[in-house]
């Protein structure tokens, strides 16, 4: 590459960065222009080339990268120091990249319209809506519990290989297509990460990669959390970005999949938000509520606890903080704490809607 192709391509960078900033504050015109326009093709073009592959392209490529970054570094050394200007330009020239693909690819969704607004409803709650409407989720969730299990007390476990649940996640899209159909999903691109170990000690579940749009899942994970972890990913591919959001369609799409088990998974997954909610806001009410909850989906929330608790350590400190300030400079104010916001597009969604 001459040099200056690559300082031209080093400079774009700046205007990258600039022109982001400036369309953060077109929303409309990235929904209807980006995620209801270009990325329909691009994503789903992707879904073509790599969904079919048993393994996960994007895992593979980013290995490479890695490899290729640790022996470039190597080669070039003693560069830094004879030959400092080409050297930070071509590093320089290797981000702009990098960073035009990301955003091409898949991260201008961060700031595509907020989904309260696209479906039409508030983005705030009162103490007493959420617990109403928890209670609620209690009772649904505890009905579907007792129509798996016959003790209350018993823990529900998933009668499937987490092989098989990847392969049912897309169908809960079917039925949410039915009322919203740009949340059809078709084909499918979901993996197993072959990261798995490495994603579980740095504290997730699963994650999209931005440059094949392969949902990758975490194989370690107890199979109770695939439904609704796997439908978030699904969310993500679809375009939605932030975090809270794709828990929700997430939590929806297993709400309304065609399997009880599903449905149990996202139910479950809402009431815990909700909890969690409830306990921030008036910890006696939480005291209230809690013990109406069917010991058997306590025991699901338990096996979760325990399960990341057992792979707790220092990294995953690091890598929730560095995650929370890539979200904070990705338009998502809140960082990691905007998964909270699920809460309030649930109560708000089910106002006028049965459970």
């Amino acid at each position: 590459m001459r040099k200056h192709t690559k300082l031209i391509i080093a400079l774009s960078l700046i205007l990258q960065i600039l022109l982001i900033k400036l369309l953060a504050n077109f929303p409309e015109f990235v929904e209807n222009y980006y995620s209801n326009g270009i990325y329909k093709w691009t994503s789903k073009a992707m879904h073509f080339a790599f969904g079919w592959v048993p393994f996960s392209v994007g895992d593979v490529l980013y290995t490479l990268a890695g490899l290729y970054i640790i022996r470039w570094l190597f080669k070039n050394r003693k560069r830094l120091r004879r030959d400092t200007k080409n050297y930070v330009l071509d590093v320089l020239s290797a981000v702009s990249l990098g960073y035009f693909a990301f955003h091409i690819l898949w991260a201008f969704n961060y700031y595509r319209l907020p989904l309260h607004q696209s479906l039409e409803i508030e983005n705030d709650y009162s103490t007493e809506e959420l617990v109403e409407f928890t209670e609620a989720l209690i009772l649904k969730t505890n009905v579907i519990h007792g129509m798996i299990e016959n003790n209350d007390t018993t823990m529900v476990v998933m009668p499937y290989t987490k092989r098989e649940l990847i392969k049912l996640a897309p169908k809960g899209y079917e039925q949410l297509a039915r009322e919203y159909p740009n949340l059809a999903y078709w084909p499918s691109s979901l993996k197993r990460s072959i990261y798995s170990l490495p994603l579980t000690y740095m504290g997730f579940s699963g994650y999209l990669n931005p440059f094949t749009n392969e949902a990758q899942i975490d194989g370690l994970i107890p199979s109770y959390k695939y439904p609704t972890t796997t439908s978030h990913e699904i969310a993500h591919q679809l375009g939605y970005a932030a975090e809270n959001e794709a828990n929700f369609i997430g939590a929806m799409a297993a709400m309304k999949h065609e399997n009880i088990y599903f449905n149990y998974s996202g139910y479950s997954f809402a009431l815990r938000n909700c909890l969690n909610d409830v306990y921030l806001r008036d910890p006696l009410k939480y005291e209230k509520l809690i013990v109406k909850v069917n010991i058997g989906v306590l025991k699901n929330y338990e096996e979760m606890r325990l399960f990341w608790q057992s792979y707790e350590n220092i990294s995953e400190t690091i890598f929730k903080k560095t995650y929370s300030g890539f979200l904070v400079a990705n338009n998502q104010k809140s960082g990691i704490d905007s998964y909270s916001y699920v809460v309030a597009l649930l109560v708000n969604y089910f106002e006028d809607r049965p459970l």
